[in-house]
């Protein structure tokens, strides 16, 4: 489902609801809502992704290290800053509850790391986010800059920023294991490519973290793997 048509349908349901007197709307669970996007199968999928908005913050190095978990950290300050705005005396127009979507993360290696053979962590790149419900606006998210400074201020605040990102055509396939064992899930994605004639727009991929690492086992981790792609 693409976005602005989740949107359309949001407001449309709030109609009805105002003119029956009722005032309680459906929380949007992007599980339910979303699946062709959040609930892909163990096996290559094609998809158009359309634009997206995000609360980013870029990094560089080992993701297993603190400084990855405290820019996780200040992005979830800031989505839940928004989330939670009603309860905190403003309400964005257009604003409907909803469940966080899940941490997203765009890789990419530096110049040495792609000189190796073998994955170099230290030499990742990336741009971990949080997607925002189509209310959010940049003045929204200026707010929640706001909110998150005063109630739990962070150096990495100034780091994140707000941005819209659209995938186009790509394709996709839930990996389920540890994030070592990814490479696997990566070379169906390739094999697809190829024996459908596309071609890989961009060697920076796109991961999205269905499970928590903290309390799921790595067997059973579920993360999103896709590729932006060109037909040939």
């Amino acid at each position: 489902m693409k976005p602005n048509m989740t949107h359309r349908r949001h407001v449309r349901y709030a109609r009805i609801q105002k003119k029956i007197g009722g005032s309680k709307m459906p929380k949007h669970e992007y599980r339910k809502h979303e699946k062709e996007l959040y609930q892909p199968k163990a096996k290559p999928q094609l998809l158009e992704v359309g634009k997206q908005k995000f609360i980013c913050i870029k990094g560089k190095g080992n993701p297993n290290h603190e400084d990855f978990s405290e820019r996780v950290g200040v992005l979830y300050s800031l989505a839940y800053a928004v989330k939670m705005m009603p309860k905190n005396g403003f309400t964005p127009e257009g604003y409907f509850d909803y469940t966080v979507y899940p941490l997203e993360g765009l890789w990419d290696l530096t110049e040495e790391g792609r000189n190796h053979k073998d994955l170099i962590k230290d030499e990742l790149l990336y741009t971990i986010m949080i997607r925002q419900s189509d209310f959010v606006t940049r003045e929204t998210v200026e707010r929640a800059f706001e909110i998150v400074n005063k109630k739990k201020p962070h150096p990495l605040l100034k780091e994140a920023y707000f941005d819209e990102l659209e995938d186009g055509l790509s394709v996709q396939i839930l990996h389920i294991g540890s994030y070592d064992s990814e490479p696997e899930s990566f070379q169906q994605l390739k094999m697809f490519i190829d024996e459908n004639n596309y071609v890989l727009k961009t060697l920076v991929h796109r991961e999205i973290y269905l499970s928590d690492a903290r309390k799921v086992e790595h067997d059973k981790l579920k993360t999103i793997l896709r590729y932006r792609i060109n037909k040939k």
